[in-house]
Formats: C-alpha cells, structure tokens, sequence
C-alpha cells in the first residue's frame, strides 16, 4: 500500500532552514547537482496521458512540474548570481500559476525542460560550489513578495528542497497510480 503524506502539497513537508554546516553544505550541492537526473529519473517512462496527469487533485500536471522546475531553476541561477555580485538586490518575483500556463509549457515536451535542467544545473552548481563559506552567511537578496532579505544560504536550502519536493510528487503520484 503506497504511503500518502498528511498533505499531498507537500511530500516531504515544508522547507525547514537549517543552520549553516559544512556537512549540510555538501548534502545541498549534491541535490543541486543531481537533480536533473532525479526528474529524469521520475518521468521515465511516462506516456503522454501519464504527463498530463495531475499530480494531486486541483495540483499541477507532470508535464506542467517538469516545466516549472525549469523555469525555477532558471530564476534560481539568476538569483544566486545576482546575490554573488550586488549588494542585497531586490530578486523579480513571478506568478508560477500564469506561468505554468503560457503555450511553451503547454505546447513543448518535457524533454525540452529537462535539457535546460542539465544545462543550468551544471552552471549552477559550479558557480554555488565556489561560494565561500562567509558569502554564503552573509550575501543576500531581498525578495519583495515576502518582503524579506535572504541569505544565499536559505536559497541553497531552499531550492534543494524544491527540487526534491516536485520528485517526490512525480514519484509518489506513480506509486499512488501503479505506474
């Protein structure tokens, strides 16, 4: 019997900060690094009635996670580079929900996303890979929507998180499903 979580939002649970430590540095960049295989590995296989499925009821579509976790990751690599070469700059927030239903989401495959996945986590991770411990405590960017300043570190912790949450629900919708 697949296990379901409390909440189907989210898998995992929510993104808990932790305090900086060079063991959970390492674990984070790992998950940076891997987690275009990680999708990759969650979709395969999928036919194209699977990828329009929607991850929970009133959730997002496969197909639609797929493309968001790129155009995410995009906005995350952005984010951390900006945050590496300015003082506090305020970071552009964006409407997901309209995004995920612009036509190249709706129209392209996923294997479109995926690519980008590769290509910008590579990037990412040799840019975050570098990043002194003291940048990672003391850089930050300011996100107008939460109206909050954050350390790069939240971010890394952050967008680790968010990739493994959009796995689990790949993976816990195909286990709910048999597939």
């Amino acid at each position: 019997m697949p296990t379901v979580a409390a909440d189907p939002r989210y898998p995992i649970g929510k993104y808990e900060p932790k305090p900086f430590s060079i063991e959970q540095k390492i674990e984070w960049l790992a998950d940076i690094k891997f987690l275009p295989l990680q999708i990759e590995s969650a979709i395969l296989n999928l036919d194209e009635a699977q990828l329009h499925t929607p991850y929970r009821e009133g959730g997002w579509t496969v197909h639609q996670l797929v493309h968001h976790v790129a155009d995410s990751h995009m906005n995350a690599y952005i984010r951390f580079k900006l945050g590496l070469t300015e003082d506090n700059p305020t970071i552009k927030p964006y409407d997901e929900n309209l995004w995920v239903q612009l036509h190249d989401v709706e129209k392209l495959p996923v294997n479109i996303s995926i690519t980008i996945l590769h290509a910008i986590h590579v990037r990412l991770h040799e840019t975050l890979k570098y990043v002194s411990d003291n940048d990672w405590n003391n850089r930050t960017v300011f996100h107008p929507e939460h109206k909050k300043t954050m350390r790069l570190w939240f971010l890394l912790g952050m967008y680790a998180w968010h990739g493994k949450h959009h796995v689990a629900h790949i993976n816990t919708l195909r286990e709910q499903k048999g597939w």
